[in-house]
């Protein structure tokens, strides 16, 4: 009874397997996560505060953070941020880690001074070395098909109550 009544639960919070080839189970996600999503944090801050990119991952990293710190319970945190497993939240902060260096190391918000932007107006020509997407001739058989359609709509009448002009005041 007593076995029952407690181990059961206890348990049933054990993960025995992502599912995912490859991914192993984390059975301290809760914990790691908090350190990622912290280090994530601490990291950005070295870029600057008016870059998108450090205004999203801090938003989302705080919200994140925010449920891991509420919740104790792997399955809640999965179900609250709605975003996958614990274990591919893992991978996901240490992969946004990985960018964050990479993102001060390439500085794409630091545009050269002398750095020349082609601006091409709406009427204007479109340059030869710009790639232009010229789509596809529609099949034939669309035009049949819109015919064949126009055609039966001409010759049966809508059903009557309906109308296509709106009734006047």
């Amino acid at each position: 009874m007593f076995l029952r009544a407690i181990g059961r639960p206890l348990l049933a919070k054990v993960k025995q397997s992502t599912g995912i080839v490859g991914l192993a189970v984390v059975p301290n996600a809760r914990e790691i996560l908090i350190d990622l999503y912290n280090k994530t944090l601490k990291e950005v801050q070295a870029i600057p505060e008016d870059e998108g990119y450090r205004k999203a991952v801090e938003h989302f990293t705080h919200h994140r953070l925010k449920i891991c710190q509420e919740e104790n319970d792997w399955e809640v945190i999965e179900k609250r941020l709605a975003c996958g497993q614990v274990e591919e939240l893992i991978e996901e902060a240490s992969d946004e880690l990985l960018l964050i260096s990479k993102m001060i190391e390439w500085q794409p918000w630091d545009i050269p001074s002398d750095y020349e932007c082609e601006v091409i107006e709406n009427d204007a020509p479109v340059p030869g070395h710009i790639p232009r997407h010229i789509p596809p001739p529609i099949p034939e058989s669309f035009y049949k098909t819109l015919e064949r359609l126009q055609e039966s709509s001409k010759r049966d009448p809508p059903p009557s109550g309906t109308s296509k002009e709106s009734p006047s005041k």
